[in-house]
């Protein structure tokens, strides 16, 4: 007697029983098969150690992938496993799926907000717009990207917020070279003054900034020294602040204000046109004594 005999002739509640039991094996065995492609990706170890939330940031497409099949797949199995029970209480299981089909069209047409999030998110993943680690402006939010998963993105902002974004919300991306701004402040010096008197006035308070503010001021100020205008004929000594995004105020108001408060000290007549702060993007390499901007490297700083 083969098993579909023997479950035939068997008393209704150990038919119930197998169907279960039969349900309940395949889950574990899809369940296997993800732990499985987990180990074939980052090893047994890594495995164990990283978790599966560390799993989904190092491999999100595939992390994405495999919870879509899984989902599926377990959907499936416990669906069918629910229509062959109401079968054996006489049920016709053609009705079971064409009513189910009628609920679940009008659950689609109700939850038309959550289907968005899933195809934004998987455009997200696929078209790698969106890095793990990235620092992103999106919805007015600026923060780094801690994980991009199938109803939300996540970004941790300045201040250590987990943000949670649905994804149909997201209209913009905004990415942020090397996860940072550059301020560039130019300090135009006086007649009469030198580049070692700026920098001796200058240098103290980038450093004092840059240890006050480590969240904000990324990395040590860079003091590129004495530049000359090719027109012109003035001289300026430029800094640069590698900064977190939308914290320029800091830049314009505090140290831009110590800056014109320490100079007035020493030279009386040192005006607020003569401190200029610029952003961009670019990183600027010194090259033949001058500034070069590499995005141009034909083009001198001060004609960008």
């Amino acid at each position: 007697m083969n098993i579909l005999e023997f479950a035939s002739d068997a008393p209704l509640l150990y038919r119930i029983l197998l169907i279960i039991i039969l349900a309940g094996g395949t889950h574990l065995i899809v369940t296997l098969i993800r732990y499985l492609s987990q180990l074939l990706l980052v090893g047994r170890q890594d495995t164990i150690r990283i978790g599966s939330s560390d799993f989904v940031k190092r491999f999100p497409r595939v992390a994405t992938i495999v919870t879509i099949l899984e989902s599926t797949l377990t959907f499936v199995i416990y669906f069918m496993a629910i229509g062959f029970i109401l079968q054996e209480f006489n049920l016709s299981l053609r009705a079971y799926l064409a009513s189910t089909t009628v609920i679940g069209l009008a659950i689609g047409f109700g939850s038309q907000g959550l289907v968005q999030d899933i195809v934004i998110g998987l455009t997200l993943i696929f078209s790698n717009l969106l890095k793990v680690g990235d620092v992103v402006e999106l919805t007015g939010q600026i923060g780094r990207v801690e994980s991009v998963g199938l109803r939300f993105t996540v970004l941790i902002n300045l201040h250590g917020q987990r943000i949670h974004l649905p994804n149909r919300n997201i209209g913009m991306i905004s990415q942020f070279r090397g996860g940072s701004i550059r301020a560039y402040v130019d300090f135009q010096i006086p007649e009469g003054a030198t580049a070692k008197r700026i920098s001796q006035i200058i240098n103290p308070l980038a450093s004092a900034l840059y240890n006050q503010h480590r969240a904000i001021v990324m990395e040590e100020p860079e003091n590129f020294g004495q530049q000359d205008t090719i027109k012109g004929g003035w001289r300026y000594i430029r800094y640069k602040f590698k900064l977190w995004p939308g914290q320029g105020a800091l830049i314009e108001t505090n140290f831009r204000q110590m800056a014109l408060a320490r100079l007035r000290s020493v030279f009386p007549d040192y005006a607020d046109w003569m401190i200029n702060i610029t952003y961009r993007s670019e990183r600027l390499i010194i090259k033949d004594g001058g500034l070069i901007d590499e995005a141009d490297p034909d083009l001198p700083s001060d004609q960008v």
